[in-house]
């Protein structure tokens, strides 16, 4: 099945409904933001043609883990800098996936 960014777009819509995204106050339209990321992803994925399975798999991951990482930093930076106390202790977070290895 080839990816299209229209398909990568409904997708991410479809995900959303389990973990809504805060677009409010933004100066964009959420529907404008998919298309950016899903054009952005389909590029990247292009330019794994020469990739073997396993090797493209990796990438993914890694692209994966980054964007979390991403997230995850700026969720707690928003916190910090508005005062809000966190749900979730770093610590607590960290021991939690060191026991599920």
């Amino acid at each position: 099945m080839p990816i299209t960014p229209e398909l990568l777009q409904d997708l991410m819509q479809a995900m959303e409904s389990e973990g809504a995204i805060d677009f409010a106050g933004l100066p964009f339209k959420q529907d404008e933001l998919r298309e950016i990321v899903a054009s952005h992803v389909c590029e990247l994925a292009m330019n794994m043609d020469s990739f073997n399975e396993s090797e493209r798999f990796l990438m993914l991951l890694a692209i994966v883990a980054k964007l979390n990482l991403e997230n995850l930093v700026l969720h707690m930076q928003l916190q910090h800098d508005h005062h809000i106390p966190s749900k979730i202790a770093v610590n607590e977070l960290m021991l939690k996936f060191r026991k599920a290895d």
